[in-house]
């Protein structure tokens, strides 16, 4: 009798798109152990992207292969073991080596000859291929919605992300205190901690009600998103989203953003004696 690990993985950076749930894999695995009477050592399940190296469970795997703890490896398929070179070429040189004699699949055939290696070779770069062609289909959807003035990320403070119709929207019970901050701060008689305090005052505070951090209220009043146009590839882009306040209100808080910090005693230079 073969004994195994039994790996389940599934991505946690595309949750509602992966081909088969964590679950679904351990009972089809389970059914495929019982049936070609494998013994699995242990059930080993992680949730992270195989696209790059690093993975802590997967890792710990192989180094318990290495010690003599398993022979095998069960997963649903391929691709739950390796989408980048490194971790497919580990898998190969372990085969190479028979530190790994074998790995199984409930769909896929596999055996531990060159014929095999060439074949898990290819599995191996397909799924390496269909990341890249993902991230960079991606990557262009991006660019495609900053072409048309649409804000690729998600919403700031004072406005929402409409997912029916992937755009930007007002938030319309937060967007009146955007522009109260903002005229607030460009008096000139407030600071990051007033705005701080004024945050927390209408309710706003971190998910342990402390008040928000001086770099919040700094990023909120440095943002070009509430006068219309948007940040992205450290480039200002015009937006096509509706704007919260006037670019010239933005303009004055920017100055005195600007004076602050030019004059603030943390950026002062010691005095030679």
């Amino acid at each position: 009798m073969s004994n195994l690990f039994l790996y389940a993985r599934k991505s946690t950076d595309v949750e509602d798109k992966q081909v088969l749930s964590i679950d679904a894999q351990l009972n089809e695995l389970r059914q495929f152990a019982a049936r070609e009477g494998v013994n699995i050592v242990e059930e080993l399940i992680e949730k992270q992207s195989a696209k790059v190296p690093g993975r802590p469970i997967f890792n710990a795997m192989l180094e318990r292969i290495e010690a003599g703890e398993a022979t095998g490896i069960l997963a649903w398929h391929p691709d739950r073991l390796a989408r980048n070179s490194v971790d497919g070429g580990r898998i190969i040189d372990l085969l190479d080596t028979e530190t790994l004699k074998t790995l199984k699949f409930p769909r896929t055939w596999f055996e531990n000859t060159p014929q095999g290696k060439l074949m898990l070779h290819s599995e191996f770069g397909f799924s390496k291929y269909y990341v890249d062609s993902l991230s960079e289909n991606t990557k262009r959807g991006l660019r495609e919605k900053v072409r048309r003035g649409e804000f690729p990320h998600k919403a700031p403070f004072g406005y929402l992300n409409d997912y029916r119709t992937k755009r930007i929207i007002v938030d319309r019970g937060r967007a009146h205190l955007v522009k109260e901050v903002f005229e607030t701060y460009a008096t000139g008689e407030s600071t990051l901690d007033s705005i701080r305090q004024l945050l927390a005052d209408r309710g706003v505070r971190t998910a342990t009600q402390k008040l928000v951090g001086r770099a919040y209220v700094s990023r909120l009043l440095s943002n070009p998103m509430y006068y219309g146009h948007f940040l992205y590839g450290g480039d200002v882009h015009e937006g096509t989203h509706e704007p919260l306040i006037q670019k010239t209100l933005f303009d004055q808080v920017q100055a005195v953003l600007s004076e602050r910090w030019r004059y603030s005693p943390a950026d002062r230079k010691p005095e030679r004696k």
